[in-house]
């Protein structure tokens, strides 16, 4: 018995197990495939006939068999479509998804390659428009980003020479505008006719810079003050300088400080000091000057009788530095103020300075030697130019270390002195014994009226050798006492020569320990009328609220005070002493319309 079995196109056969696998053979009458059973392998072949379907014709020997072939084809299923779909709706969206960004990343790479070809061509159009100023010397600003900050550095320049077309003296330090600004605002003091005092310091102005002044300063005829300071010139630079002003008849003041100067720059400020004829005041203050370089400007000085004020504290002179400035004093007749702060000349280098000073043909005013090491040897030859000068009016040996011994020395000197008016003795090791020498000059002196003390150990016991001398004598209208440990009660003595003394307007008496109890005693002595204090300084003092509100009492009970100045910073005060000293200050102006400025 047999049956034929029509199956679709395009259905998959299922593969049957090992046992009944089957073999598929041609028939001569049937346009098909006879099926015959086959444990080792299952060949599918594609038949065709004129219907466009396959069919199948299985003769089997026994029953059995045919039945179980029968039911094995009809359990073959169509291929389901869900899953093609399924996979067609995520693929068709992701498809249209990677050709759009495939072509937006097509767009927009042609965009940017449109932007480098541009800006080359401005460049090569344009040598310069690579580097652009701005206000950090050395900075180069590209093009594309620089544009809007190289308007505005530009309007700001225009400021700048405004400035200098409109007023007699112009402050553009630290303006950091660097060689390029200076470039740009060299051309407005050409042929200016109005600015007299210009100032660039601390501008980020190199050497290459200063030929910016090349032409310029030559031209000018009116400016008298020109200050470069604080900008890292160099040797290099100063020569560049030194060459433009050879010419120049106008300028009065050079101020070269803290511009990198050394021992060849000086010799090049020592060559224009031979032939400019109008300098008169020179600042190299903060330079690195060795003794080669001061020997440079000792032998300007034989020839140069125009300057007036020498400045070279904060160098490297040391003992032979004085010695060579010793020697080029001795012919000179114009040289007025010499500072030589901080070059630890020592007693070696006093003494030869002193003897070149001695012979000093002109009239020295001022006298810097302050920060020398020098010791009461040295103080002894600074005694004797004291005696000897009749036009010395400012002494200075601040931090030096001339000891008791050493002030007793200057002591004696000044008594028979009739210039000095201003004498800082400050930072020398001054004990009580040198104080109460150096008080006893005010006796006989009239003529000095700032003195200098601080950041000396005096104590209460040098507090009061001064208080009692300062009482009644003396013209002293600055008294300085910062740092000298006078304690509360050397703050009781100071109160009690506030009392009577008529001279004293400025007295600073920082650091010293005062607390509330010296506090009050100066307020007591506030109360009574004092009409020379105008200025007060307790800072540093460890003063707390009671001192405050004891200060403020005072304040108010005294309508005719006189202090306007009243300093009570880096102290213990809480809001309540703030309030307190507020509103006496307020009640003074309310009474007397007269300010008291507090600081807290």
């Amino acid at each position: 018995m047999g049956f034929t079995l029509t199956l679709p196109l395009y259905s998959h056969p299922k593969i049957l197990p090992n046992k009944q696998r089957l073999r598929f053979e041609p028939l001569a009458l049937d346009y098909g495939c006879r099926l015959v059973p086959n444990t080792t392998s299952f060949i599918t072949r594609k038949c065709y006939s004129r219907s466009k379907r396959l069919v199948v014709t299985a003769a089997y020997g026994a029953e059995g068999a045919r039945r179980r072939v029968y039911r094995q084809s009809q359990s073959q299923q169509p291929l389901s479509s869900a899953p093609v779909k399924q996979i067609a709706s995520f693929v068709v969206p992701a498809g249209v998804f990677v050709a759009a960004t495939f072509v937006l990343w097509k767009l927009v790479e042609k965009l940017l390659m449109l932007k480098p070809s541009r800006s080359s061509s401005v460049e090569n159009r344009s040598p310069s428009q690579g580097v652009k100023w701005s206000f950090a010397p050395g900075t180069n600003l590209l093009s594309g980003v620089a544009a809007k900050i190289d308007r505005q550095s530009k309007q700001t320049l225009n400021e700048f020479a405004k400035e200098l077309r409109a007023f007699s003296s112009v402050d553009m330090s630290g303006r950091n505008f660097g060689d390029e600004g200076l470039f740009f605002l060299a051309e407005g003091l050409g042929y200016n006719q109005i600015v007299e005092e210009v100032s660039f310091a601390a501008n980020g102005i190199t050497a290459t810079g200063i030929k910016a002044f090349d032409g310029v300063l030559q031209a000018n005829i009116v400016l008298k003050t020109l200050n470069l300071s604080g900008n890292p010139l160099g040797d290099e630079g100063v020569k560049c300088l030194c060459d433009i002003l050879v010419n120049n008849a106008c300028i009065l003041k050079l101020q070269l400080n803290s511009v990198d100067l050394g021992d060849e720059g000086a010799k090049a400020i020592a060559e224009l000091l031979k032939k400019n004829p109008t300098l008169r005041v020179l600042e190299l203050n903060n330079n690195m000057i060795d003794y080669s370089g001061f020997t440079s400007l000792a032998g300007a000085l034989l020839e140069n009788n125009t300057i007036r004020n020498l400045h070279l504290n904060g160098n490297y002179g040391g003992a032979l530095g004085a010695n060579a400035l010793a020697k080029g004093l001795e012919r000179n007749k114009s040289l007025r103020e010499l500072h030589l702060h901080g070059n630890s000349i020592g007693d070696e280098g006093v003494c030869s300075l002193i003897s070149g000073l001695s012979s000093h043909k002109g009239k020295i005013t001022l006298l810097d030697l302050g920060n020398n090491s020098i010791t009461a040897k040295g103080a002894f030859h600074v005694a004797e130019y004291i005696k000897r000068s009749k036009s010395l009016l400012w002494m200075n040996l601040y931090m030096n270390d001339i000891g008791d011994e050493g002030a007793e020395k200057v002591a004696d000197a000044l008594k028979g002195n009739r210039t000095i008016t201003t004498i800082d003795l400050g930072g020398n090791n001054i004990r009580a014994k040198g104080v109460g020498v150096i008080a006893d000059t005010f006796k006989d002196n009239t003529v000095i009226i700032n003195l200098e003390l601080g950041y000396n150990p005096i104590g209460a016991d040098g507090a009061k050798a001064l208080s009692e001398v300062l009482k009644f004598h003396g013209n002293v209208k600055t008294l300085k006492l910062g740092w000298c440990q006078i304690g509360p009660k050397g703050a009781e003595f100071i109160a009690d020569m506030l009392r009577y003394n008529n001279t004293i307007s400025i007295l600073d008496l920082r650091a010293n320990g005062l607390r509330d109890e010296g506090a009050a005693c100066l307020a007591r002595s506030l109360k009574v009328v004092n009409e020379a204090l105008t200025s007060l300084d307790l800072g540093f003092n460890e003063i707390r609220d009671d001192g405050a509100f004891a200060i403020a009492q005072a304040l108010k009970a005294n309508e005719d005070v006189t202090v306007t100045s009243l300093n009570l910073a880096s102290n213990f005060l809480t809001k309540f002493g703030q309030s307190a000293l507020t509103d006496a200050r307020d009640h003074v102006y309310e009474m007397s319309e007269r300010e008291v400025n507090i600081f807290f």
